[in-house]
């Protein structure tokens, strides 16, 4: 048998990596969370990640819960899901041009999306957000993405539309969402529906502050109960209108991408 040569091994194992890559995702099941301190350390992440403004005051800068964008708990495919991610880091990210521990990335959001403080690494806010995503990622192999990671990809109409993105808000969002994007709490403060621009919203320095990403997400995600039923058109459309509302700055923008590689739809 005639050795196979080097190009078609590299070939082969990417062919091989690829088929590996997708694994199905699971539903962690509330039942499986240990008893004693990791069941506590569990829970507490699990309350950082769905009520951030209350069980993470300290580092909460607006209105908004992890969870107002990686849905359900993190579980929901194609809206930034946490399940499998503790195997997939460190990870090079070329928005800081580094190789990033999974602390970093909560982090990142945490000063971004939350539009708050970084949670100290050695902190039990920190140890719990870690303990709950390792929980949810515990039956997907080490190094696998699962399907449904990140968010879906479409493909950009040539003409994207803010006036009528405005339009389409009023009719399909705005019910929720208020029409001036200000969001909706309940009684005791809890965000319901989050705010999509303001004070209380993500800051442009956010992934759902770019174009592309927030498409993504209104298409899969939005509205609730009737998921994907709008075009690729109307999804770029109403979220060309709601990004590029007054929300806040993000002070460190000038340090993204200092190797070059920035988005076409970035917001600076």
């Amino acid at each position: 048998m005639k050795p196979i040569p080097m190009l078609a091994n590299l070939i082969l194992a990417s062919a091989c990596h690829a088929a590996l890559a997708a694994h199905p995702m699971p539903t962690p099941n509330p039942a499986t969370i240990p008893a004693g301190p990791m069941g506590e350390a569990i829970r507490l992440g699990e309350a950082i990640v769905t009520q951030t403004p209350q069980a993470a005051r300290a580092y909460s800068g607006n209105g908004l819960n992890c969870t107002s964008c990686h849905l359900d708990g993190g579980k929901r495919a194609f809206a930034a899901p946490w399940v499998g991610i503790w195997g997939v880091f460190p990870e090079y990210r070329p928005r800081n041009a580094q190789v990033n521990a999974l602390q970093d990335r909560i982090n990142d959001c945490f000063q971004r999306s939350i539009n708050g403080k970084p949670l100290p690494v050695d902190s039990k806010e920190m140890q719990g957000v870690l303990a709950y995503m390792w929980w949810l990622s515990r039956d997907v192999p080490t190094g696998q993405n699962v399907e449904g990671r990140g968010f879906a990809r479409l493909k950009k109409p040539q003409a994207v539309d803010a006036a009528r993105g405005k339009t389409l808000y009023a009719a399909k969002c705005a019910a929720c969402h208020l029409p001036n994007g200000e969001g909706m709490s309940g009684p005791d403060g809890k965000t319901i529906f989050p705010a999509l621009w303001g004070p209380k919203s993500f800051n442009i320095g956010a992934g759902m502050a770019r174009l592309n990403t927030a498409a993504a997400f209104i298409k899969a995600n939005m509205p609730q109960g009737q998921e994907n039923t709008l075009s690729d058109q109307e999804a770029y459309d109403i979220a060309a209108y709601f990004i590029n509302q007054p929300r806040p700055d993000f002070a460190a923008k000038h340090l993204d991408w200092p190797k070059g590689g920035k988005p076409e739809d970035a917001r600076y």
